[in-house]
């Protein structure tokens, strides 16, 4: 099943819609899918902690409206979730190209959800911020249960409960801010710069599946890595979180990026470069940056 957030009319209503089986972004121009409900997917997923499927026949039973969206029409999937949380150095080549020892525990930080921006997007970097602003094609963890935070964190059987799917994100940064202290906030929060989706896929796991993740920089593959070579899986990023806090129904896990960033090559974005992220399964992401001045790489 996949579950986008979209505006579905000229007026701008935003929905969630149940996108039809082998719709691909990324080879049409359109998609197609039926209403399942008219709030985005974070509501949605608040509304139907315990059976998902289970909502969204009873929702298109009600409503099921058919439309049919352009790239421009799709939103983040979760356009405010109350917790997006992101993990770096989780990909043991990417560790070495960064120049980092392997962490004994998932790196964490936060991204706010004003940094979120949908699957087809321009992002604007300001002149201030271009010199290194750099991509990270990501496998995105989307949470469907409520697990309260607890002392030893859930079980490896509720953490797999409480994930509703899987989605594609791209964790735009800017690195000389993001190394500008120890603490990586500031490098990882421009606004609208973060593509996440384009849909949640349900009822997978690509990590047991050997999905691969991709990223490619206008057209020329720049990632490409089993996500089962996570060195912390989605599972066990789940349990660790939720030890010292509650994850909610729509909160999200960028679990990571792969080798071959910018920051691992020197090669930077540049005005007008397209980024696109893809997951075996999942479908992509694209964005394309822009800046009042050419970018330094």
């Amino acid at each position: 099943m996949k579950l986008a957030t979209a505006r579905i009319d000229a007026a701008g209503s935003v929905a969630t819609v149940l996108i039809d089986d082998g719709a691909d972004i990324s080879g049409s121009a359109t998609v197609t899918g039926r209403v399942v409900e008219r709030c985005d997917l974070g509501t949605l997923l608040a509304k139907s902690p315990d059976d998902l499927e289970s909502r969204v026949s009873t929702c298109l039973r009600r409503d099921g409206a058919e439309v049919t969206l352009d790239r421009s029409d799709l939103l983040p999937v979760v356009p405010r979730p109350g917790k997006a949380l992101c993990v770096g150095l989780n990909y043991r080549e990417h560790i070495v190209e960064m120049g980092h020892p392997v962490p004994d525990h998932p790196t964490l930080f936060a991204k706010f959800p004003t940094a979120l921006t949908g699957p087809s997007a321009t992002v604007t970097v300001p002149e201030h911020l271009a010199a290194k602003a750099d991509y990270e094609g990501e496998l995105v963890v989307v949470i469907g249960r409520r697990l309260p935070g607890a002392a030893g964190g859930a079980s490896e059987e509720d953490a797999r409960a409480a994930i509703a799917g899987y989605a594609v994100g791209d964790d735009f940064s800017q690195r000389d801010w993001q190394y500008r202290t120890q603490q990586w906030l500031q490098g990882k929060n421009l606004d609208a710069s973060s593509a996440l989706g384009p849909w949640l896929t349900t009822g997978v796991d690509p990590v047991a599946g050997g999905a691969v993740l991709r990223t490619w920089v206008n057209g020329e593959l720049r990632q490409e890595h089993p996500t089962a070579d996570l060195v912390f899986p989605p599972v066990d990023l789940v349990r660790y979180i939720s030890e010292f806090t509650t994850l909610e129904p729509g909160d999200v896990i960028f679990t990571g990026t792969p080798e071959g960033v910018g920051a691992g090559s020197g090669r930077f974005l540049r005005d007008g470069d397209v980024v696109t992220v893809s997951v075996d399964g999942l479908g992509s992401v694209e964005t394309t940056v822009r800046s009042p001045l050419p970018l330094v790489g």
